[in-house]
């Protein structure tokens, strides 16, 4: 019987069971995946992939408790609740930070590869820029209690000075394959894709900035392909510790993400820029951009997918795919 090398935390979920495949692909089957399957379509995420066992959360912290799977290599942490609109600060604290501290101990007394999923969300307005540097981390104000939560842990590692032990991951705006049982919490990519597809049209909000165009409000927006070699750089090259960003370090507006739909669709452009409302104006962002200057200094350098080519590929694979999950 096969030995588990990887647990993946968070398989079953958007960049969880992208990774999962790309292992896959690469010859790794050796995994466990851990996640929470509740009446959604998560489920239909680990169809085709390969992997030793599936493992319920909550069942998963118990085993490690116990001391099961002191022998595996790694541990790609990815599971949280990564709903931005949550409020029940009281779940978030229990699931998104003693959850991940109790798994952080765990590798490092076994002396396991830790590798966790931070968040842009960590970095709030943006007032103090989008750099990746540890010092810099007791300053950063998130804006919503997700972010905060991710914040809790990175302060925790870092005032434990654990950072240079572990790799944290601060995934900007990814988008892309199996994240289709996301709800709310979709990519603007998909959303838009549905948008289209159902009314032809695709509304954006007003600008209510004077640097900004309505439209033209600017993300990093990242594929998750491309997300997903960033962490397996990570896992192929264990004496990498720290904190560091995972984006495409090149901002772009919302306008050419739905053109670049548009265009892969074959269809006119037809945007309506709408009010925004008004809880959003004072907690906005209307630029955020990755500093990736640290990943490629550690040896990174891989080219990202350039939006129009990923949205191109993405839309591709929508077009094949939507129906059957939704079905």
């Amino acid at each position: 019987m096969k030995k588990p090398k990887i647990i993946v935390t968070g398989g079953a979920g958007f960049i969880g069971s992208n990774l999962v495949e790309t292992l896959n692909q690469k010859g790794e089957d050796r995994i466990i995946i851990v996640d929470h399957l509740n009446e959604g379509n998560k489920w239909k995420n680990l169809l085709g992939l390969k992997f030793l066992d599936y493992i319920e959360k909550d069942e998963f912290l118990e085993k490690i408790e116990k001391g099961y799977f002191k022998d595996v290599s790694a541990i790609v942490h990815l599971g949280a609740c990564s709903n931005t609109t949550v409020k029940d600060l009281h779940y978030l604290y229990l699931n998104n930070y003693k959850y991940s501290q109790k798994l952080a101990l765990f590798a490092l007394e076994n002396e396991i590869n830790f590798i966790y999923a931070s968040s842009a969300a960590t970095y709030g307005d943006g007032s103090m820029g989008f750099s990746d540097e540890e010092a810099l981390l007791p300053k950063l104000k998130p804006l919503n209690p997700y972010g905060f939560s991710k914040h809790l842990f990175d302060l925790w590692l870092y005032y434990n000075k654990l950072l240079n032990q572990v790799v944290g991951l601060k995934y900007f705006n990814v988008f892309g394959e199996r994240e289709f049982h996301k709800g709310e919490m979709k990519s603007v990519a998909l959303k838009a894709y549905e948008e289209i597809k159902k009314e032809g049209k695709v509304k954006l909000f007003k600008s209510y900035h004077p640097d900004y165009k309505d439209g033209e409000q600017l993300r990093d927006f990242i594929y998750v392909k491309d997300a997903v070699e960033v962490t397996i750089f990570f896992l192929e090259n264990p004496k990498i510790k720290g904190i560091f960003n995972v984006g495409t370090g090149k901002a772009r507006s919302f306008k050419d993400l739905v053109l670049a739909i548009f265009s892969a669709l074959s269809l006119p452009p037809n945007i309506e820029y709408i009010e925004m409302p008004e809880y959003l104006k004072n907690q906005y962002q209307y630029f955020t951009q990755a500093d990736i200057t640290k990943l490629r200094k550690v040896g990174y350098n891989k080219p990202m997918w350039e939006l129009e080519s990923a949205i191109k590929n993405y839309v591709n694979y929508l077009e094949k795919n939507y129906n059957s999950f939704y079905g």
